[in-house]
């Protein structure tokens, strides 16, 4: 297998000129749907970039997501760009189609940021914001101030753990991982916000969808994360209820090899708004399967840690100011692994999931 390295990016940039030409030199099409309204860290454009590879009208397709968590999308676009660079977009069948969707949250990828423009989390936006029946979490509303201070020294960030660490030890510590990352929607300043309105990365995500896959009838569906579980062990997170034949098919594509936050055998706990089920309604006409690949990079509280702090930045600090550059060096390094062993195992288990998507499709 090729070594994986180059087929990462240092930056947003660098990554969606890769993600052009690699798509260029491999046949595929072109489409860019544009962020009018907003700018990158260096000044840039930015857009989600769409690949479609293989016969327009293809009943089978891979469709592959970087960029969900802004800052995460370093490791779905290398492996998007390595597959496309690698030749093994060779391997694909026959009358299959590939759809790479390449920083959907393009905002979040280039300042390095896991929410959208509007500090929203787009894995909890995919809701009926219309109906105005947003869930509740009483747990974070319970210890929102200590959850995102509004001082960030060590003082008060040894006071706040204090809190959140009695909590754990009175209600568990998945009712803790519950409480601060399920999904909450009354705190539009807090992390882990679904929102009151859809995204424009939730609608570009649609307005992708209805166009290219209005034809399909079978769909896997990939979508790449990081952040959770063991350092550069990909799980295969499944959002399929329980019992769903979407759940079934992702046990026989993946010979079981899958999690459930629903059956609690997973890093992650079940959550609000989510976009594999949002993908899910709104393909009724095809089988989708669909995994997050989700990526170990640092341990939870380490990442937890540099997600708050980048919260506490960008509403109360200086970006540019020694502290607000250490607290970004954090926060990448919380969701991209700058090392050649991790970017390896990021590839294999990518490689290795894509593969078994293909086989499933034509099983």
């Amino acid at each position: 297998m090729p070594k994986a390295t180059p087929y990462f990016s240092q930056d947003y940039d660098e990554a969606r000129a890769k993600f052009k030409d690699a798509t260029k030199a491999a046949g595929g099409t072109l489409e860019r749907f544009l962020n009018e309204a907003e700018r990158g860290l260096k000044g840039e454009e930015l857009s989600t970039d769409v690949a479609w590879h293989g016969p327009k009208d293809a009943e089978a397709v891979l469709v592959t997501i970087s960029g969900t968590h802004g800052a995460e999308g370093f490791c779905g676009s290398g492996v998007q760009i390595g597959w496309l660079e690698s030749g093994l977009i060779e391997e694909m069948p026959a009358d299959t189609a590939l759809l790479q969707i390449h920083a959907i949250n393009p905002y979040g990828f280039s300042w390095i940021r896991r929410v959208t423009e509007d500090n929203v989390d787009l894995n909890r936006n995919f809701l009926d914001h219309a109906a105005g029946n947003w869930p509740e979490n009483p747990g974070y509303n319970e210890l929102a101030e200590v959850i995102c201070p509004k001082e960030w020294d060590d003082a008060t960030i040894a006071s706040a753990n204090a809190v959140l660490l009695a909590y754990a030890e009175e209600h568990g510590a998945t009712a803790l991982q519950s409480a601060i990352s399920g999904g909450q929607y009354n705190h539009a300043d807090g992390i882990f916000y679904g929102g009151r309105h859809d995204t424009w990365s939730k609608v570009t995500l649609n307005r992708i969808l209805d166009r290219y896959l209005g034809k399909a009838k079978r769909v896997a569906l990939i979508d790449y994360h990081t952040g959770l579980g063991p350092r550069g062990y990909g799980e295969r997170i499944c959002v399929h209820k329980p019992g769903s034949p979407g759940i079934q098919r992702a046990e026989a594509f993946y010979d079981s090899d899958i999690t459930s936050p629903y059956l609690g055998s997973s890093s992650s706990v079940p959550l609000h708004g989510v976009n594999l089920l949002g993908i899910e309604a709104a393909l009724p006409h095809a089988e989708l399967t669909a995994v997050a690949l989700e990526y170990g990079t640092r341990p939870t509280l380490e990442v937890k840690h540099a997600l708050r702090a980048d919260n506490w930045l960008h509403l109360h600090g200086e970006i540019d100011s020694k502290k607000g550059q250490a607290i970004k060096e954090d926060i990448r390094a919380a969701f991209y692994q700058d090392a050649d062993d991790w970017k390896t195992m990021i590839w294999e288990r990518g490689v290795e999931t894509q593969r078994m998507a293909l086989k499933g499709l034509w099983s």
